[in-house]
């Protein structure tokens, strides 16, 4: 996975953060970006790169690559921008937590919540909702957030309340150590596992939309059968890579669209002569039926493998038990 999966905080015009030091003798023989880290351990490694590439971080007051060695004794000055938050408002809005100790937190999503403040939509999503409950997550970049899901995906997010934490977040999204499992209903039924590997960006007619493009970045998909309907099916959906609506354009490509996801094909299937009441049902599918159920990482203060579950949401569960009355009355 492309370490950009993980949210960079590629948004910044507000305050200057400066600061100055000397590498330690203990430095010697390392990368820079190594003794960066171990340096300034508060300050995410994905931060601390993009000031060496701008020269906001500089080394013996010159530029200087990640990759080069350092001997110890050198001089370190940072001098960079920091995120404008002032539109970023507290708002109590509230917030399923599965889990909470000093490094992080654990939140179970609703659908319909957005995650991060953007233009135009600047309240009512899940970081105005940390920063009421949790008004330290100001100093710390995007207020947290590691990774994120569409608004109308429900499911499990890791939140950092730490930078130190958040950056040892972000690089096990990186090498691929932090795990995401996914449930989804689709129209149509799969004979049995299938994967997709198509390069996602994208979609040069529909700017809302991915696609699968030559040009693209690496995707890939894993997707298991969990359960069979007349015309539906319940997946299970395991990412090797994170790209913008993955899932739901592997799926559709593969034949079998979300539930309620029009946007990438989802048509309103039926199977052959059904009840008044798996009609009403999935007609009320207004939104991706997608949530995130399962969540597993390396805890960045203790080191143990931890994981996390989700169950259903009302609104799938309720979809899936209409497939299930249809199938066994049929």
């Amino acid at each position: 996975m492309d370490p950009r999966d993980a949210l960079e905080d590629d948004d910044f015009s507000g305050e200057r953060l400066a600061r100055e030091g000397v590498l330690p003798p203990e430095a010697f023989g390392l990368r820079l970006d190594q003794a960066l880290a171990a340096f300034w351990p508060d300050l995410s490694r994905a931060r601390l790169q993009r000031w060496l590439k701008s020269g906001e971080l500089t080394l013996e007051g010159r530029t200087a690559k990640a990759g080069e060695k350092v001997h110890g004794g050198e001089r370190l000055a940072l001098s960079a921008r920091e995120e404008d938050r002032t539109q970023w408002h507290p708002e109590a809005i509230p917030l399923a937590v599965v889990y909470e100790d000093a490094a992080l937190l654990v939140i179970n999503k609703p659908a319909g919540l957005v995650v991060h403040p953007g233009a135009g939509n600047w309240r009512g999503t899940l970081c105005n909702a940390l920063l009421h409950r949790n008004p330290e997550l100001s100093k710390v970049p995007r207020a947290g957030l590691v990774h994120r899901l569409d608004k109308d995906t429900s499911g499990l997010l890791v939140v950092a309340k730490t930078e130190a934490a958040q950056g040892a977040l972000a690089a096990q999204l990186a090498d691929r150590s932090m795990g995401r499992h996914y449930l989804a209903l689709v129209e149509g039924v799969p004979t049995g596992p299938f994967e997709a590997d198509g390069p996602l960006g994208r979609d040069p007619q529909n700017r809302l939309r991915m696609a699968i493009r030559e040009d693209g970045r690496a995707a890939r998909s894993f997707f298991s059968l969990l359960e069979r309907f007349r015309a539906h099916a319940l997946l299970a959906c395991r990412l090797e890579t994170g790209r913008t609506h993955q899932i739901r354009v592997h799926a559709s490509a593969a034949g079998f669209p979300l539930l309620g996801d029009r946007i990438y094909g989802a048509r309103g299937r039926l199977p052959l002569a059904p009840s008044p009441a798996l009609i009403a049902a999935l007609r009320s599918a207004e939104r991706q039926a997608l949530h995130a159920a399962e969540l597993y990482f390396i805890h960045p203060s203790t080191g143990e493998a931890v994981s996390f579950e989700a169950p259903m949401p009302d609104d799938m569960a309720g979809w899936r038990e209409a497939l299930r009355a249809d199938r066994d009355g049929a």
